[in-house]
């Protein structure tokens, strides 16, 4: 099973300070392990206009208003000093790759410099770091069922309220996570 383009979801008996209540859009599947970026754990005090501040860009141009006080997310906790952006279909950057027929991801400097210009994608989010798992570690992981899966709306991740993002998610499934019991049990 390839959860590329799905939604990792963390059960609610998931205790993990770092993963509790997360939502993880998974970008890559395969028989090296899983990458993914959390959608839903923003860093708190950190904007977009922090970042490229801090990396010396400066839009060129402003005839769109572009919001750059947007949040900027917590990917995960593996290399947080690198940025990753999810965004809307735009194929003139880098280092993209086309995950669904709504998804991109690029983490080349080049999509920074357009942020805020009218070359930005017409949808975005921002995380600095990721969430990884070696081979055949997310899968124990799931057969744990610390994470439900569904596939990837992007809707959740570019309009949904960030704190429903967890219980919307679920919903895909067609059910509501905030009734699921803390405990269970494994045969």
């Amino acid at each position: 099973m390839n959860l590329r383009n799905h939604f990792l979801i963390a059960m609610p008996m998931l205790v993990d300070p770092y993963f509790q209540r997360s939502v993880i859009y998974i970008c890559e599947h395969n028989d090296k392990g899983a990458m993914g970026l959390m959608i839903n754990k923003p860093i708190e005090q950190i904007s977009i206009n922090n970042i490229l501040y801090n990396l010396n860009i400066k839009p060129l141009k402003k005839e769109k208003k572009r919001d750059l006080n947007q949040i900027v997310f917590s990917g995960g906790p593996l290399a947080e000093a690198h940025g990753f952006i999810l965004h809307s279909p735009q194929k003139r950057f880098n280092s993209t790759l086309q995950l669904s027929d709504e998804i991109m991801i690029t983490t080349s400097k080049d999509i920074l410099e357009s942020l805020g210009t009218d070359n930005q994608p017409e949808k975005t989010l921002v995380a600095l770091g990721y969430s990884g798992w070696e081979n055949g570690q997310l899968e124990k992981e799931m057969m744990k069922n610390n994470w439900l899966t569904v596939e990837a709306n992007s809707e959740i991740i570019f309009h949904t309220p960030i704190m429903e993002r967890w219980k919307e998610a679920a919903s895909l499934i067609g059910i509501d996570i905030c009734k699921i019991s803390n405990q269970y049990g494994n045969t």
